[in-house]
């Protein structure tokens, strides 16, 4: 059994919400899985011995919030190299972040990212049936390729 982490900032609990459901998709594919908010993360220890990572964020005037931003320069010290990443984030208009997370993922940290690309909800859609399927089979899918 391989684990995964699911590190994720969520200021009105919708990107929370996805991380959940992920979670469930992840552990749907016979895996285990670690939820963490970024404000838990202090250290590089913190992002240890996991064999795949989702990260997770919303948009907020079309980037990523400050915090993230922090985090993703503490998560590029871990040396992730061709460990299994994807991204998620829901959004009011637009949906960036997911999208920069999973460049950065991939062309800065050189990790091998799932072939699903971002997955980016609009906010209303997250705790929906449809959403709650739609980031359990990005988590499910993760989980097999790990």
């Amino acid at each position: 059994m391989k684990k995964a982490l699911i590190g994720y900032y969520s200021r009105t609990g919708k990107t929370e919400k996805m991380a959940e459901y992920l979670a469930e998709g992840v552990r749907f594919s016979g895996n285990d899985v670690e939820m963490k908010k970024i404000s838990e993360i202090k250290t590089e220890k913190d992002l240890q011995g996991f064999d795949g990572y989702l990260f997770g964020c919303p948009t907020y005037h079309k980037d990523m919030t400050e915090n993230f931003k922090t985090f993703l320069f503490l998560a590029q010290k871990v040396k992730l190299e061709g460990k299994l990443g994807g991204a998620f984030g829901p959004h009011t208009h637009s949906g960036e972040a997911p999208k920069i997370i999973f460049d950065t993922m991939e062309f800065v940290y050189q990790m091998k990212m799932t072939n699903l690309g971002a997955l980016i909800l609009k906010e209303n859609i997250v705790e929906t049936t449809e959403g709650m399927r739609a980031c359990q089979t990005y988590g499910r899918d993760f989980g097999k390729r790990l």
